[in-house]
Order: C-alpha cells, then structure tokens, then sequence
C-alpha cells in the first residue's frame, strides 16, 4: 500500500486507515486489498476468483462492494468520518478480470462529501459510482447519535 506524499496534517495517517478498512471483515471475504490511499482518494483492487455470475462474468454485487469499499476510504480519509448516505451504480461493461477501482472524493462541504469510483478490469471502464458520505461526530460508529 503506497500513500501520496501530499497527505493532510490533521490525517488519520493513511497507514492506520488502509489498516482500518483492511480488518474489515467483508473486504477479507471478497479479497480486496487497499493498493494506494491519499486524502480523499484511494486505489483498492480485488481478485474475481470464485465471484461469477451465472454468465461467467463478475457478479454486479461484487462490483459494488469494490467500489462501495473505495468509496468508503475516500470519504474517511483526511481525517473525516463519514457513514455511507446513498449510493449509485452505473454498470458499463461485464467483467472477467481482476477489478481495479479508484476513489475521489469531488465535493465536500460540512455535513458531507460526495465521491466519485471507476472501476477498472485492466483499460476497461467497467463501472462508475457515486456515493454521498454523511459526517459522523468523531468516535461514533454508525448513525445512532
């Protein structure tokens, strides 16, 4: 996992949120992998094996779980802590290759960020996704407050 060098001061440093998102025990059982992380941004890929649809492609749930995990570091990277509020998917192409997704958050205000996903099977754009990132008081899990 590589960090960018233009982190922010206040960030929860990227190793300790790569680490974070990386006990997930989700992203364990599909098999993602946290590749970079950066305020705002991160880089995650995943492994199709045993992750096929009916057809031999990779199933759309497992796309969004890939970008959906993407999207989660971006919003809670920097520092901020966020909690998903909706999100979309928009599926271009079917897949049969190892997934690469890439996270920037584009809008941020404070109540919340919006974050845009590519997702990635090598040159080919297989799916993008947007997601609404609702902050969360710091040290609270969830949306019960």
């Amino acid at each position: 996992m590589h960090t960018r060098d233009h982190a922010r001061k206040n960030d929860t440093t990227a190793d300790e949120m790569a680490e974070l998102f990386a006990r997930c025990e989700f992203a364990r059982l599909l098999g993602i992998q946290v590749i970079e992380l950066w305020p705002g941004g991160a880089k995650v890929a995943m492994d199709i094996t045993d992750k096929r649809n009916p057809l031999g492609n990779v199933h759309g749930g497992a796309v969004f779980s890939l970008a959906d995990h993407a999207f989660g570091l971006a919003a809670n990277s920097g520092g901020i802590q966020e909690v998903a509020l909706s999100a979309q998917i928009t599926y271009i192409s079917p897949s049969t290759g190892r997934l690469v997704a890439v996270a920037e958050r584009v809008s941020e205000n404070k109540h919340g960020s919006l974050v845009s996903v590519r997702v990635w099977d090598g040159e080919r754009l297989v799916a993008t996704f947007e997601g609404i990132g609702i902050r969360v008081a710091q040290g609270k899990k969830g949306r019960d407050k």
